[in-house]
């Protein structure tokens, strides 16, 4: 137990997700989309956790940032085009191709920078990278159903965060020296049985939260590439 969810000994990743979706709906902390469930859920708090990734060295270091489409990962997506810094955004359901590259207009305001980091701007601003494209990213960020202190990740389910970072090692844009963070509400951080991971499953290097920045040290191997048979 941890942050309010409590989770049964021996619970499945299914069960997991569950637990957390609806604590999220029943302490108010959910935010637009709503119902959470199904989703990388929102949370009260996600744009003051997104915005703590400015203070890590990683952050500053990275010229090209890979970051997921979800709601709670806007203040990042903003934060990375505030710096100057190229942005990349995967396709959703990776239905062509990989990648999109975010390309805010010259001179862009303040307030198009706002709308470049949201759904509505990335399809708006953005060109496609091809998987032949010859990224080079340098951190990853990507969102969460619940994570451990230990790094262990878990997401909606549908395997999309771990199969673009398989892609990205596949061609290249990453290597297993790449930073990969987690932005979640505090309550979305729970002890995760290693036994529930698969070789497949992506870990994570630092959890944001609205109040703590864990560097999990994480030695568990990164996915190496795509494993065919675990793709539709």
């Amino acid at each position: 137990m941890q942050g309010g969810v409590r989770l049964r000994a021996g619970a499945s990743k299914g069960d997991i997700r569950e637990k957390v979706w609806d604590y999220l709906e029943a302490s108010g902390l959910a935010e637009f989309p709503r119902p959470v469930h199904h989703r990388i859920p929102n949370f009260k708090g996600s744009h003051q956790a997104c915005c703590s990734i400015k203070e890590l060295d990683v952050f500053s270091r990275a010229s090209e940032i890979k970051v997921d489409p979800d709601k709670p990962l806007e203040g990042v997506r903003l934060a990375a085009l505030q710096a100057r810094k190229t942005l990349l955004v995967p396709t959703p359901r990776l239905r062509s191709g990989l990648f999109n590259k975010i390309v805010p207009p010259p001179g862009a305001t303040k307030e198009t920078l706002r709308i470049c980091a949201t759904s509505q701007g990335i399809k708006e601003y953005s060109v496609p990278v091809g998987l032949d494209g010859k990224a080079r990213v340098d951190l990853v960020v990507v969102g969460s159903v619940a994570v451990s202190e230990k790094g262990w990740r878990i997401g909606k389910g549908e395997g999309y965060a771990d199969m673009e970072y398989a892609m990205m090692v596949s061609m290249g844009a990453v290597t297993e020296d790449t930073p990969v963070i987690t932005i979640v509400h505090d309550c979305q951080v729970v002890d995760i049985a290693e036994e529930l991971l698969g070789d497949h499953d992506l870990t994570v290097d630092y959890v944001l939260t609205p109040t703590r920045t864990i560097k999990t040290n994480c030695k568990r191997p990164k996915p190496r590439g795509i494993l065919w048979h675990k793709a539709s």
